[in-house]
């Protein structure tokens, strides 16, 4: 299943409500001293954990082996996925809503509003074709239920995750040390790389991210 089609919502995927605009021009900040995430660890690092079948039996709080990485704000993560694919003109999802619907329409404009999926803000940013949903999420575990629910795939990274649309940004995405969050029970990766059980039951993170 691919990963796009699967996320889709009629012809498009992506979403988020935020408060904060990204400072889309200054791509290269922040590894360091600037507000942003950490680096992402290498492949090499992270293959060292194991590959396959994880390196732990248990998903814990900390998500992916722990490695993976966390926004404070709307305003980090959009800055952190531009680092890795563009993302720019951010905008709360309430008002990329108004603006945008049929192809350009954004993921998650409902699941947003409902309890149930635990999303704390929702906000979309714009790559040169098309919108990047951002979910800043409050109760992970709750997100993972909901997504299993509804066969929905995600980009996740500790308290969040994003919705790419084109294969080309989730290639993108790939290395950026984000995880890919799958409950479909076919799913199998490629030798050679990394999945560990996600928070709920018959969902899984790998660091395979299928186009």
């Amino acid at each position: 299943m691919h990963f796009k089609r699967a996320l889709a919502v009629g012809a498009t995927l992506v979403a988020l409500t935020a408060t904060a605009g990204c400072g889309g021009d200054d791509t290269s900040a922040g590894s360091d001293g600037t507000g942003l995430l950490p680096p992402a660890p290498s492949s090499a690092a992270r293959a060292g954990s194991g590959s396959g079948g994880g390196d732990g039996d248990g998903a814990t709080e900390q998500g992916f082996g722990g490695d993976l990485p966390e926004a404070s704000d709307m305003d980090t993560l959009a800055r952190y996925v531009d680092l890795f694919t563009s993302c720019k003109e951010v905008q709360p999802g309430t008002q990329y809503d108004a603006a945008h619907d049929g192809s350009d329409a954004a993921w998650g404009a409902q699941e947003a509003a409902d309890p149930a999926w635990g999303i704390r803000e929702r906000a979309v940013c714009k790559d040169f074709e098309h919108p990047i949903a951002l979910l800043l999420v409050s109760d992970m575990r709750k997100f993972q239920t909901a997504a299993k629910k509804n066969n929905d795939l995600f980009a996740v990274g500790k308290n969040y995750a994003v919705v790419p649309v084109g294969d080309d940004q989730i290639q993108a995405l790939s290395p950026s040390g984000l995880a890919f969050l799958t409950c479909d029970p076919d799913f199998s990766p490629p030798s050679g790389h990394r999945t560990e059980k996600a928070l709920v039951d018959g969902c899984v993170l790998s660091d395979y991210f299928p186009s």
